[in-house]
C-alpha cells in the first residue's frame, strides 16, 4: 500500500490492490473523532452507492474497524484537471475547455437526476482518469446532500471561492448550488483567472454576494461569446435563472465548436461580429495569436494554482449562531462576514484594498 499525494480535510487516501483480483484501488482512511463523524461517512457512502456514471470515481467497498471508516474507491491516477491541463504537452485550447465542461455538466445532470446536490465542486474535486488523456472523474462527495424541493435546505459551508451567493448569505440552496461553481470552474478553465476572488475569504464573499466579476483581462481577448455567455448563464444570482446542469448540455458552447472574437467584453455586451477561427486538437491549426492567449491563460493558471498550494481553501463550516467559522480539522478561527455597509462600499468600488477582480494570483 502506497499514499497518494492527497490529504483531504477528513482522511487520508493511500493506494492498494485487492490480494484476490488484482484490482488496483484508492482507500480513504477516516477517523471517527466526533459524534456527527460516523453520520456524514455513511450518508456519502449512501449517495456513492447510488451513484453509477462513467464520469464520476466508483464506491468499491467501506469497512469500518477500531473507529476508523475504510472507503475503497475506483483507482483515479491521472491527476487533478488544473495538473493535466497545466501540463508542458497539453495545448490549452478552449476547445478543450468546452470538453472538459462538457463532461463535468454530464456528470452534474446525472448527479441531480438522482436528487443529490454535490455542494463541492471546484477542480480540486475534478481528476482525469489518465495523465495523457482528456475523460474526467468527479470525485469527493464529503459534502453532498440530498434535495427535497418541499423541505428548506441550507448549508454554511464549502470552499469561498467557489460557493455561490445562498451559501454565503445562508438562503435555501438547490441543484442551482452546483451550477453557480461550475461557472466559476468554466471562467477559471478559459483564463486561469478567479472570478470573484479576493485579498481574503471575507471580501471573496463579499463579491459573490453583490455578484462582482468581468471579462475585461486580456487573458479573454479572443475567448468566444458562445464561452461567455455560458458563464454568464452559470453566475446569476437569482437561483431560478441559472442553467440547470441538463440545459448547460444543450448550450451552443458545450454542443459546438468554439466562434472566437478579438475583444474583451463586458457581461452586458451581446452585439458582436465573430471572426470564425479553425480549432481542434492539432496544434497546426493553433493561430499565432490563440497560441498567445492560451500561454495567458496558462500562466495565469500557474499563478493561481500556486497560490492555492501555499494558501490552500479549506472547506469551512459556519456556525450560525456565533458566527465563527469551523475548519474541517476542528479549530475555530473568527472569521466576520461582511457587513451591509462593506457590501455596499464593495457595490460603490470603493473597497479595493489593492485586490484585482478576476487575478488573485496577479494582484
Amino acid at each position: 500500500m502506497s499514499r497518494i499525494n492527497r490529504k483531504g480535510k477528513f482522511g487520508v487516501v493511500y493506494k492498494c490492490k485487492e490480494k484476490s483480483t488484482g484490482v488496483r484501488l484508492a482507500a480513504k482512511f477516516i477517523q471517527i473523532v466526533k459524534k456527527g463523524d460516523r453520520r456524514n461517512i455513511e450518508r456519502e457512502v449512501h449517495m456513492m452507492n447510488v451513484l453509477h456514471h462513467s464520469k464520476i470515481a466508483q464506491l468499491y467497498a467501506a469497512y469500518e474497524f477500531d473507529r476508523t471508516f475504510c472507503v475503497m474507491m475506483e483507482l483515479v491516477e491521472g491527476g487533478e484537471l488544473f495538473d493535466r491541463v497545466l501540463d508542458e504537452k497539453f495545448i490549452l485550447t478552449e476547445k478543450a475547455c468546452a470538453i472538459f465542461m462538457r463532461q463535468i455538466c454530464d456528470a452534474v445532470a446525472y448527479i441531480h437526476g438522482n436528487n443529490i446536490i454535490h455542494l463541492d465542486m471546484k477542480p480540486e474535486n475534478i481528476l482525469c482518469l489518465t495523465e495523457s488523456g482528456n475523460r474526467i472523474k468527479i470525485i469527493d462527495f464529503g459534502l453532498a446532500r440530498e434535495y427535497d424541493p418541499d423541505n428548506k435546505l441550507q448549508v454554511l459551508f464549502g470552499t469561498p471561492e467557489f460557493v455561490a451567493p445562498e451559501v454565503v448569505n445562508f438562503e435555501a440552496i438547490s441543484f442551482a448550488t452546483d451550477m453557480w461553481s461550475v461557472g466559476v470552474i468554466a471562467y477559471v478553465l478559459v483564463s486561469g483567472l478567479s472570478p470573484f476572488a479576493g485579498e481574503d475569504d471575507i471580501q471573496t464573499m463579499g463579491n459573490i454576494t453583490i455578484g462582482r466579476y468581468d471579462f475585461l483581462d486580456e487573458a479573454f481577448d479572443s475567448v468566444s461569446e458562445e464561452a461567455i455567455d455560458f458563464i454568464n448563464r452559470c453566475l446569476v444570482k437569482e437561483q431560478k435563472e441559472r442553467l440547470t446542469a441538463e440545459d448547460a448540455l444543450k448550450h451552443k458552447w458545450i454542443k459546438r465548436k468554439p466562434q472566437y472574437h478579438p475583444t474583451n467584453r463586458r457581461p452586458s455586451l451581446t452585439n458582436f461580429k465573430p471572426i470564425l477561427l479553425e480549432s481542434n486538437n492539432n496544434s497546426s491549426n493553433v493561430t499565432v495569436g490563440d497560441k498567445h492567449n492560451a500561454e495567458i491563460a496558462k500562466d495565469n493558471l500557474k499563478e493561481l494554482v500556486g497560490k492555492w498550494d501555499e494558501t490552500p481553501n479549506n472547506r469551512y463550516a459556519f456556525e450560525q449562531d456565533t458566527e465563527n467559522i469551523i475548519a474541517p480539522s476542528g479549530e475555530t478561527v473568527q472569521l466576520r462576514r461582511p457587513t451591509l455597509p462593506e457590501l455596499a462600499g464593495l457595490a460603490n468600488g470603493s473597497n479595493t484594498s489593492g485586490s484585482r477582480r478576476g487575478s488573485i494570483a496577479r494582484g
